[in-house]
């Protein structure tokens, strides 16, 4: 059978809140101890938010994955 994967993405449309860390962040940090785990940054959905301003859509991608680290997510542990 398959192996169990976890595979969850955000979109980087601003910056992060409680409610991403309450409702993502930390299911992921506790996740990622118990399955291999692959989080991508759904950028090209972001256009359908910041379709009239796509230049900031790099930058809310670096903070967005500076909140991850900060939040717990182990590059060593999840892809």
């Amino acid at each position: 059978m398959y192996a169990e994967r976890v595979l969850s993405g955000m979109r980087p449309t601003g910056r992060l809140h409680l409610g991403h860390y309450h409702g993502v962040l930390k299911n992921w940090v506790k996740l990622q101890e118990e399955h291999p785990c692959l989080f991508f940054a759904a950028d090209w959905h972001a256009l359908t938010t910041a379709y009239d301003t796509p230049e900031v859509i790099e930058d809310h991608v670096w903070e967005m994955l500076i909140d991850w680290l900060a939040a717990g997510v182990d590059p060593s542990q999840a892809t």
